[in-house]
């Protein structure tokens, strides 16, 4: 199994290009803090993204430098002789989906509405915002409204 998910900060403005062929391209690099920190100070990884098609063009009208990102994908590796004739190795994130975390005014995102909108890669671009669903009547999610207000902490009467 391939699974690669990280949140963290753009270092940088993502750049969008076209491949020769029309294809949406997009490269941009995440600095993403250690969950321990050495000697008081916090450590960060630095891991080269790239997306494809309507997810790349989505980060980059999206994020920008400094905003909070968080990406699944895929972890990929690819070589190419550069122009001194020597081998050179790249691994990078494929990214697949991208999504804002935080508030607004946290990730620094540019055109978001309220930090919740998820791109597919290869589809549609857009998922309703999560705050709308978290809204609707639970009967419609397909929950059903269990009352345990009358609960005397007695184990004995659980439903289940």
């Amino acid at each position: 199994m391939n699974k690669v998910i990280l949140m963290g900060r753009l270092t940088a403005d993502p750049e969008l290009r076209q491949t020769p062929q029309g294809t949406p391209l997009a490269r941009f690099s995440i600095a993403v803090n250690r969950r321990f920190s050495r000697d008081g100070n916090q450590q960060a990884d630095f891991f080269n993204c790239v997306a494809w098609q309507s997810t790349g063009e989505f980060i980059c009208r999206y994020f920008q430098k400094g905003s909070m990102i968080a990406v699944d994908g895929r972890l990929q590796s690819r070589s190419w002789d550069g122009q001194d004739g020597k081998r050179q190795y790249a691994t990078e994130v494929v990214v697949e989906n991208a999504y804002f975390t935080g508030s607004k005014s946290e990730s620094n995102t540019r055109g978001s509405q309220n930090g919740s909108y998820q791109s597919n890669f290869g589809g549609s671009g857009f998922q309703p915002p999560v705050q709308q669903a978290q809204q609707a009547p639970q009967q419609e999610m397909g929950f059903v409204d269990l009352d345990f207000a009358d609960d005397d902490g007695s184990e004995d009467d659980l439903p289940f």
